[in-house]
């Protein structure tokens, strides 16, 4: 079992790393890719040194998987070679996600649509996952009609140089601005670049990703996206408008057994999820759970997660873990 991680020395590919030696990944063989300036240097797993090599000398090797966090760009050149060699590509961004032949996955809801046909497998935008890790099985019970949602979103969902500009912000040192404002102690209503509609691509991944995904187009969906100056995980206050009566009791027993998820709505204790505390962590954390007021038949809760774990870098290694499993495996034997 050979395995790419293209993007091994970024912040996704760093933790995807990480994840596939928790999760003790049955690989054979790492290959970690990066650009040509890095190869010949190594990353560290499961105690080694392994040496990064060049995209090509992956490609060459016939790898069984590739996961992929590089950028879209990257992605659309070299995914295509590594799937022509035979090789599984599991992609971080959001090259594929709307292509209409290519599967959207996150395991604990739709992994049945992939088969081995399956060579490129995009991996959804991080706010998408935790959303609709809480969404699915409320909608398996009540039906929804209608979600909105407005995300607290992390730098870390930037990237590398966006942390760096928080932390030298809040130093009074001067870094490269990646934002068009200051984020220290700030709030920028702004994920991504704006589109013709004035939402920007980030809110439209939320809204287009959910139907893909949950097979449903009929699910309404609106979003604002926010960038705060926090490190550890994206927030989400969402507003779930459902086709039948709840009774919120039942609903904190559905989301306490859901796969992924963990309940943290005590609010005599002030338990409630928070990005600090998701850091580091797989699970989706859901809390805050009341009804609207204001609506019939209608919930409001608050989901946290840790963006570049369950967001980007475990999401794709379950991926990895259900195609080892269920495609590669039996078609060895």
């Amino acid at each position: 079992m050979k395995v790419a991680v293209v993007g091994a020395t970024g912040m996704v590919g760093k933790v995807m790393l990480q994840v596939l030696e928790e999760r003790d990944f049955p690989l054979t063989e790492l290959l970690p890719v990066a650009s040509e300036q890095s190869v010949g240097n190594t990353v560290v797993f499961k105690g080694e040194d392994i040496a990064i090599v060049s995209m090509q000398q992956a490609i060459d090797s016939n790898c069984d998987i590739a996961l992929f966090s590089a950028g879209g760009d990257i992605s659309l050149e070299f995914a295509p070679k590594f799937a022509e060699k035979g090789t599984t590509v599991i992609d971080n961004s959001s090259a594929w996600r709307m292509h209409a032949d290519k599967k959207l996955v996150i395991p604990e809801i739709n992994a049945d649509v992939l088969s081995a046909e399956d060579k490129i497998i995009a991996n959804p935008n991080c706010s998408t996952i935790q959303l609709l890790m809480v969404l699915n099985p409320l909608h398996k019970k009540y039906g929804i009609k209608r979600v909105v949602v407005s995300t607290y979103q992390s730098v870390t969902g930037t990237g590398k140089k966006a942390v760096e500009q928080l932390n030298a912000e809040m130093t009074g040192q001067k870094a490269e601005m990646v934002y068009p404002y200051p984020i220290h102690k700030n709030a920028l209503p702004q994920c991504d670049v704006f589109d013709d509609s004035g939402y920007t691509k980030e809110e439209l991944k939320l809204i287009r990703e959910t139907t893909k995904i949950m097979r449903d187009p009929s699910i309404a969906v609106t979003a604002t996206a926010v960038r705060v100056p926090v490190q550890g995980g994206h927030s989400e206050s969402v507003n779930i408008e459902l086709d039948q009566a709840f009774d919120l009791s039942d609903v904190r027993s559905l989301l306490s057994q859901a796969p992924g998820v963990s309940l943290q709505d005590n609010p005599d204790t002030c338990t409630y999820p928070m990005p600090i505390y998701a850091e580091g962590k797989d699970d989706v954390f859901v809390g805050r759970l009341r009804r609207d007021l204001s609506r019939p038949n209608t919930l409001n809760l608050w989901i946290v997660a840790d963006n570049l774990r369950k967001g980007a870098a475990t999401n794709t290694v379950q991926i990895a873990e259900y195609v080892h499993k269920n495609i590669l495996q039996p078609k060895l034997a």
